[in-house]
C-alpha cells in the first residue's frame, strides 16, 4: 500500500486501478490521492470525473464509456463504486462478449482514461470468476485492519502527534478496528488536543474525553481487577459498562477483552516463552509500537492465575461468547455475567 501511495504522489499513475476489499475509507482516500494526482486543478478535477455504479452498467457499457474521449480535459477519471455487483448482461453469449472486450480494454487501455474499479470483498472463487480474474494485474487489496494499534500510530505520526501508551491501549480497546472510525476519532482528539501547549502527544484523557469512555468504569479498570482477583470489583465495574454500553454490546466487549487478556496470560505462562526478550514476548502477543510497554503487567498477571486457571477461564469466555451467539441458552445477560465473574476468579 506504501508503494501504491509513492507512486500515485510520484504522479506515477496506472490506467486501471482495482481497489478490492472491505476498507472503504481507505479506498476512498487513494482514490482522491488519484484525482488531485491527475488533474492541475480542483475545477478540470470537477469536469471530468465521473462516478457511475455497478448495478447500473455491464462491462461492455464501462468499456464504452472508458473509451469516449474526455471533452473538457486531456483526461478523465471514471470511478465504479459497487463495483462487485455489475451488471450481468442477459445471456451467457452476450456475457463472453462483454467480457472479451473487457479484457481487450485492459490489455491496451485508453491512454486518456484513469479507472478506479471499487469492489467490496469477494469471496475467493467470484474473484477467480470473469471479470474479476481479468483484472488482476491492476488489483490493490484493502483487507480489514488487523493491527489497529499500528495503524492509529502511524495515522497520529503522519499529523505530528504521537500516542502516550496508556491513551494508545485505551483508544484500540474501544475504538471499532476500521480505518473510518480510527481516522476520524484521531482528526477529533488532534483537534481537541492541539488547544494545549507544548507537546503534540495525544494523552489517555484525551481519548476519555473525545471517545466517551469513563475514567473510572472502563476495561482497563476491569483488567486490574481481575488480576488482583477482586470478584466484588470485577462484576461491579462490568455491570456499569454493560448500563452505559448496553447489556448485550456491553457483554460482549467484555468478553473480548478478557479472552485477549487470558490468551496472553496463557501465553506468558509457557516455559518456553519466559526465556524470551519482552521485544520477541510483545511480538508473541501481538502488542506492537508502544505497547510493548505493558507486556511488564502481564508478566505479572501470570502470577495471579495458574495455567489450569487460565484454561478454565477461557472456556468460561468460549461458553459466554456461546450463549450471546445463541447456541447455548441463558436467562439475562446480567446472570451471565456474574456467573463468568464467578468462574473466572471466584
Amino acid at each position: 500500500m506504501e508503494t501504491l501511495k509513492k507512486n500515485i504522489l510520484a504522479g506515477k499513475l496506472s490506467p486501471v486501478y482495482f481497489f478490492h476489499g472491505p476498507e472503504s475509507y481507505l479506498k476512498e482516500e487513494f482514490t482522491a490521492l488519484i484525482r488531485t494526482a491527475a488533474f492541475p486543478s480542483e475545477e478540470e478535477a470537477a469536469c471530468n470525473t465521473h462516478v457511475i455504479y455497478g448495478p447500473d452498467i455491464t462491462p461492455g457499457d464501462l468499456v464504452a464509456r472508458a473509451s469516449e474521449y474526455p471533452m473538457f480535459s486531456p483526461k478523465q477519471l471514471i470511478i465504479v463504486r459497487q463495483f462487485e455487483k455489475i451488471k450481468k448482461p442477459p445471456s451467457k453469449d452476450l456475457q463472453k462478449q462483454h467480457d472479451l472486450k473487457l479484457a481487450g480494454y485492459m490489455n491496451s487501455p485508453a491512454e486518456f482514461t484513469i479507472l478506479v474499479l471499487d469492489a467490496d470483498q469477494l469471496e475467493k472463487k467470484d474473484a477467480e470468476k470473469k471479470p474479476f480474474s481479468t483484472l488482476k494485474p491492476f488489483r490493490h487489496d484493502f483487507p480489514l485492519i488487523k493491527t489497529p494499534d499500528l495503524f492509529a500510530t502511524q495515522r497520529a505520526r503522519e499529523a505530528g502527534w504521537e500516542f502516550e501508551p496508556d491513551a494508545l491501549k485505551a483508544f484500540t480497546a474501544y475504538i471499532q478496528p476500521s480505518s473510518r472510525e480510527i481516522c476520524q476519532e484521531i482528526e477529533k482528539m488532534i483537534t481537541y488536543a492541539s488547544s494545549r501547549s507544548g507537546e503534540k502527544n495525544i494523552t489517555a484523557a484525551d481519548v476519555y474525553e473525545c471517545v466517551g469512555i469513563s475514567k473510572t468504569y472502563n476495561v482497563f479498570e476491569l483488567e486490574k481487577a481481575v488480576a488482583a482477583r477482586n470478584l466484588r470489583l470485577s462484576s461491579g465495574i462490568s455491570l456499569m459498562i454493560m448500563d452505559r454500553e448496553g447489556q448485550k454490546e456491553g457483554l460482549g466487549n467484555i468478553v473480548r477483552y478478557l479472552t485477549t487478556f487470558f490468551i496472553r496470560v496463557w501465553k506468558l505462562s509457557q516455559p518456553e516463552v519466559r526465556g524470551m526478550a519482552q521485544s520477541d514476548m510483545a511480538k508473541l502477543l501481538g502488542m506492537y509500537g508502544k505497547q510493548e510497554y505493558f507486556v511488564k503487567n502481564y508478566l505479572a498477571y501470570t502470577r495471579s492465575f495458574s495455567p489450569s486457571q487460565t484454561s478454565r477461564a477461557l472456556l468460561a469466555l468460549k461458553d459466554t461468547d456461546a450463549s450471546l451467539k445463541g447456541l447455548l441458552p441463558y436467562g439475562d445477560e446480567k446472570f451471565l455475567l456474574l456467573r463468568l465473574m464467578q468462574q473466572l476468579i471466584g
